[in-house]
């Protein structure tokens, strides 16, 4: 059982969605003692950017053209990336909300990841899935309360969730649990812990049948 967490918070020890992500972890290797944690955190990963090289690298590839050296490099280097999604028999996302979406960093992964006949096909006409994996859950973390009776309704202000349940899919993942963690910083210090702690509650029960 190989499983990845992906990590993109900066604030590592003082990130809610790390915290939620590592409570649920360890209550699933009580569950699943053989599982493997492969953990890529965004920020520590030195990701290459998706520049001039591997734009280009990206439509040789289509073409079957040959790659100069630097694309070559570039190219390789989104390959392991990319073989990293697809040896997952599972994925934990910790996500921390950044202006009502999600961190560039990890925009920056998914748009180096998801590349055409690496985790998505097209043929002109219709796209498919191209990963197998059974089941992820994605944890996102959010200052504030999302909710149609407040000013942030989720109608308008969450552009977190639905990109995930839309993404997760689109390359292959089956079933797409998520668990939203409010109010981590804006109600204070004190209802910040207790939204935590109880993220973390919800974390160890769905790690029993994940």
């Amino acid at each position: 059982m190989y499983l990845l967490n992906i990590q993109s918070s900066p604030r590592r020890s003082r990130s809610a969605s790390i915290a939620v992500a590592d409570a649920f972890l360890e209550a699933y290797r009580q569950v699943c003692p053989e599982v493997i944690v492969d953990t890529l955190n965004v920020w520590d990963e030195k990701l290459p950017e998706f520049d001039q090289e591997a734009i280009g690298a990206k439509y040789k590839g289509i073409n079957k053209e040959p790659m100069d050296a630097a694309e070559q490099k570039g190219w390789n280097r989104i390959q392991e990336l990319v073989a990293r999604f697809k040896r997952a028999d599972r994925l934990v996302i910790g996500v921390p909300m950044w202006n009502f979406a999600y961190p560039y960093k990890l925009k920056q992964l998914i748009d180096l990841v998801a590349q055409r006949n690496m985790l998505f096909t097209f043929d002109g006409r219709k796209y498919g899935p191209l990963l197998e994996t059974p089941r992820a859950l994605v944890i996102l973390a959010r200052g504030g309360a999302y909710a149609e009776d407040l000013p942030t309704p989720p109608s308008r202000f969450d552009h977190q969730k639905s990109y995930f349940e839309f993404w997760l899919p689109f390359i292959g993942v089956r079933e797409v649990k998520t668990l939203v963690v409010e109010s981590t910083s804006w109600g204070g210090e004190e209802k910040g812990k207790y939204s935590v702690e109880r993220g973390k509650e919800a974390a160890r029960e769905l790690a029993e049948h994940f």
